[in-house]
């Protein structure tokens, strides 16, 4: 699988452009100091931070707070399972609201027709 291909699915995913790099990055290295990620994927601390930020959120990486601030991923194999967990909980919340939310629409049609 190319990196372009595993990149473009967890985009798919929900993952920016910039998380995705990030974690391939991170999965492939090992547990990685901030400061090596950004040098390995000459990114500015900046845009480094708010993807580390999102993927801790997500879960998807996990940081220990050591001398220095130390970084590691989930395995790949972990990430695409919870990745395909949060698509089903989403898919299974719009099929649970569909009804009321095409409710919803036709009334606000209604209105608008009125």
């Amino acid at each position: 699988m190319s990196l372009e291909r595993v990149l473009r699915a967890l985009e798919g995913f929900g993952l920016s452009r910039v998380e995705s790099e990030v974690y391939v990055y991170l999965a492939k290295s090992g547990p990685s100091k901030t400061e090596e990620i950004g040098a390995g994927l000459r990114m500015p601390k900046r845009q480094l931070y708010r993807a580390l930020k999102g993927l801790e959120k997500k879960g998807i990486v996990a940081s220990k707070p050591e001398y220095a601030k130390i970084l590691s991923a989930i395995t790949f194999e972990e990430l695409l399972n919870l990745l395909m967990k949060l698509s089903t909980e989403k898919a299974k919340i719009v099929e649970e609201t569909r009804q009321d939310l095409i409710g919803s629409w036709e009334e606000m049609v209604k209105q608008n027709n009125s």
